[in-house]
């Protein structure tokens, strides 16, 4: 057994008591009931301004939660470690600020797949139930000459916008304005990164190998790997290094900055740099962009936006007119940027109720039917299968990702199977999916979870449904995500089934097994396809950007074998249909 190597009390617990520490020592902060969500504890305040929600995976601390407070975000949602919030946690915390009287919500989303996918499910939620919402998208990412399908990705400058953003909602501006002076800001914004070590998800190995003595440059704040891996040399050599390249006019990811300009630089500790390095990194990026005839006009060092434990730094330059430096230098209470409590810690009421939305609630009886007994049969399996599996699937996933793979479906698993020793299944199948949606979403998070979105058509249980709610879901994915079949992403997988599936609405009442069994073959052709294909969007895109991948890293390895024994005699009832 791997011996412990983080303080926690446990993986599973370990995003919610860092979230209930940060907010008991916080006296203007507050936590949503039932959600990851962190708020302003004065929400009355927001009445008739913008309200500004930003997020993302937790691992990244103090982003995001830390940036909450008058002049900066009124509301931040946090996913598990390196796992996008769900689309339910997000829509309560937009909810909350619409009902605390904000004129409009302002989502700033960094620039990852699961991000944008599942605040954007939310934000199409909200606008349904009367919400003015609009979205920021940060892609400053300066590491890749020739971006791929998936983009830039959100950095640390991702901080800045929180800045700004938060003090022109604190002056009143509209939510168009706002939208329209971020977007005009982000163009002279860039950041790039640099590791002498990877990091690890807690419960799971590293992100990927770095022997000593060597560094990576323009990896991303998840462990994705960069554009190159040299030995360390000294501070001032790897800090030209850095702003040649996030300068390099050649690069369509470039900054561009001429002498005369003036800048706000962030010198950004990923999490375990000494404050000693801390400071001499500083030294050298003042140095050298003051050599090169750049003014710098404000200078922020510390620990804003980090990748738990990895030793590295990244920089970010913004270029700032008079009207930029007046918005940075407002004030915020924002407990990170930084600001101290003056409120007794003991003795404060810091959890707030979540209000009562509009929607369709989620309906706790069921009635068994006569197809309860297999569908309990076939989730229990499909559970056991994804636990038993857990270590494999990471072991997947560090070759693509950030190696949680495993983790965040076992999360899934034992959500349903708690679930199941409290409730009996329901015999609509489309009452159980409904059921199931609500699960994933809430403990599963990432993009994964992202696939049960509200496309369940309740109640009604025949095949042209489900192949509709099945359509319906991955072209979900595929509008927010980004991603389309031939990405290398789970689309490649879905979508032969997918276009199977639609055969059901024509199908004759005899023929539907053959469909369902042609599809889940469909489904395990392209994801076995995707073996030759190179990735142009999601994490894994980031590995193919960079020429192949690294050289350190395990190849990929032969996927999972699930059995099924559900048989088609199972499924069928007299007077039921057989899906």
């Amino acid at each position: 057994m791997e011996p412990q190597k983080k303080l926690i009390n446990s993986v599973e617990g370990c995003v919610d008591e860092a979230l209930c520490g940060l907010v008991r020592a916080s006296g203007g902060l507050s936590l949503l009931e039932g959600h990851r969500v962190v708020l302003r504890s004065d929400l009355e305040a927001l009445r008739g301004k913008v309200a500004l929600l930003s997020g993302g995976g937790s691992g990244h601390e103090p982003a995001h939660g830390g940036y909450v407070g008058a002049g900066m975000l009124s509301a931040a949602v946090a996913g598990g470690v390196f796992a996008s919030p769900p689309p339910a946690s997000i829509l309560a915390a937009i909810m909350s600020l619409h009902t605390a009287g904000a004129s409009g919500v302002l989502l700033i989303v960094k620039n990852y797949t699961g991000d944008r996918l599942n605040f954007g499910l939310a934000a199409e939620q909200a606008r349904n139930l009367g919400v003015a919402v609009d979205m920021v998208v940060v892609a400053e990412d300066c590491a890749f000459d020739r971006p791929g399908k998936a983009g830039r990705r959100g950095l640390c400058g991702t901080v800045f916008i929180h800045k700004l953003a938060g003090a022109l909602a604190e002056e009143g501006s509209s939510l168009d304005h706002i939208v329209a002076r971020l977007t005009e800001v982000l163009k002279g914004v860039g950041s790039l990164g640099v590791s002498l070590s990877p990091c690890s998800v807690p419960g799971s190995l590293p992100s990927f190998d770095l022997s000593p003595g060597d560094m990576e440059l323009g990896l991303g704040i998840h462990g994705e790997p960069g554009i190159k891996r040299s030995k360390v040399t000294s501070a001032d050599e790897v800090v030209k290094t850095m702003i040649d390249h996030m300068t390099n006019p050649d690069s369509q990811s470039c900054l561009p900055l001429k002498s005369g300009d003036n800048v706000v630089v962030c010198v950004n500790n990923l999490g375990a740099l000494s404050c000693l390095e801390m400071a001499i990194v500083t030294r050298a990026a003042i140095t050298c962009l003051e050599s090169r005839g750049v003014a710098v006009a404000r200078v922020m060092s510390g620990s804003f936006m980090t990748s738990l434990e990895m030793v590295g730094v990244s920089l970010t330059l913004m270029r700032a007119d008079e009207d930029t430096l007046r918005l940075f230098d407002a004030k915020t209470s924002a407990p990170a940027w930084p600001n101290l409590s003056s409120v007794h810690v003991s003795g404060r009421s810091y959890v707030v109720a979540p209000p009562t939305m509009d929607t369709q609630p989620q309906d706790d009886t069921h009635t068994e039917g006569s197809l309860s007994p297999v569908m309990h049969k076939a989730l229990e399996s499909v559970c056991s299968t994804l636990l038993e599996k857990q270590e494999e699937l990471n072991s997947l996933d560090r070759a693509a990702g950030d190696g949680d793979c495993g983790n965040t479906h076992a999360q899934a698993a034992r959500a349903i199977q708690e679930w199941l020793r409290g409730h009996v299944v329901p015999g609509c199948p489309g009452k159980l999916l409904s059921v199931l949606a609500g699960l994933v979403q809430e403990k599963m998070g990432g993009s994964s979870g992202a696939v049960a979105a509200s496309h369940v058509a309740e109640g009604r249980s025949n095949a042209a449904a489900w192949a509709s709610a099945v359509h319906a879901g991955t072209q979900a994915m595929r509008r927010y995500g980004g991603a389309d079949p031939g990405d290398r992403t789970m689309l490649d997988a879905l979508f032969p089934a997918v276009d199977e599936l639609m055969k059901l609405t024509t199908a004759p009442p005899g023929g539907q097994m053959v469909i369902l069994q042609a599809a889940v073959q469909k489904a395990a052709s392209g994801a076995e396809a995707t073996r030759d294909l190179t990735a142009r969007a999601g994490r894994a895109s980031y590995i193919a950007a960079s020429g192949s991948p690294c050289p350190t890293r395990a190849p990929w390895p032969s996927p999972p074998s699930v059995e099924w024994n559900v048989k088609e005699k199972d499924l069928r009832r007299d007077g039921e249909n057989k899906t």
